[in-house]
């Protein structure tokens, strides 16, 4: 059995990504919660991650810890979580790699916080762009792959994976993207495990400051108000 270990699910994108992949791969893992501290690496962890961060997975004494390390890691061993279809599969790596390492403005404007509801807008322009962005990858996503099901390339795969916590930033955020991107936004959250992550991080009660929409805008949103 794999052994995943994650941080807090009301936070952690990253975690959730892994997560979704070990769902995805229909192996058994067992849970490991490490609590979220500060922004960078916790050197605490490195006693089972590498890296110092969360996710990491392991399987008997392979240990493996970046995202997308993760993600192929489990398609290598279980069928199904990229399309078979060539075109379509190289379509999804692609967009899962802009994701894993893009969209800046997104990651540092609109942090993860599911429980939360705020509207910030205006925006900033990198973050128009970036929304812009994630609103045309889906719709060509839709458009070209998305015959057979409700997500990116038809039946969920692991590019839904990599964009599921861009869901939650705009069901936090108020997105409402236009396009076919809206209905596999709404597919997304109806799925039954971004609805199990979404429960369990529902039910959590840590607060993390750094994280909180409401304490990063405090100002903007009391100015308002005013």
């Amino acid at each position: 059995m794999y052994t995943l270990y994650i941080g807090n699910k009301n936070y952690s994108s990253w975690s959730l990504r892994g997560w979704l992949a070990a769902k995805l791969s229909g192996a058994p893992f067992r849970e490991v919660h490490v609590p979220l501290v500060g922004k960078g690496p916790n050197p605490a962890n490195r006693t089972f991650s590498p890296s110092g961060l969360v996710p990491c997975l392991h399987d008997g004494d392979t240990i493996v810890w970046d995202t997308f390390a993760i993600a192929e890691y489990l398609a290598e061993r279980h069928p199904g979580m990229w399309p078979g279809e060539p075109r379509a599969r190289a379509f999804g790596r692609s967009i899962a790699a802009e994701m894993h390492s893009g969209f800046p403005a997104l990651r540092s404007e609109m942090s993860m916080c599911i429980r939360e509801r705020v509207d910030v807008r205006p925006w900033s322009e990198d973050l128009q762009g970036n929304i812009d962005r994630v609103t045309m990858l889906w719709n060509e996503a839709r458009a070209r792959f998305g015959n057979g099901g409700d997500f990116l390339l038809g039946a969920f795969s692991l590019a839904d994976c990599f964009y599921a916590p861009v869901v939650f930033r705009f069901q936090t955020y108020l997105v409402d993207p236009e396009g076919a991107a809206r209905d596999y936004l709404h597919a997304m959250l109806a799925h039954p495990y971004v609805g199990e992550w979404q429960q369990a991080a529902l039910a959590e009660t840590v607060t993390i400051e750094a994280d909180e929409p409401r304490v990063i805008y405090r100002d903007k949103l009391a100015g308002r108000a005013a």
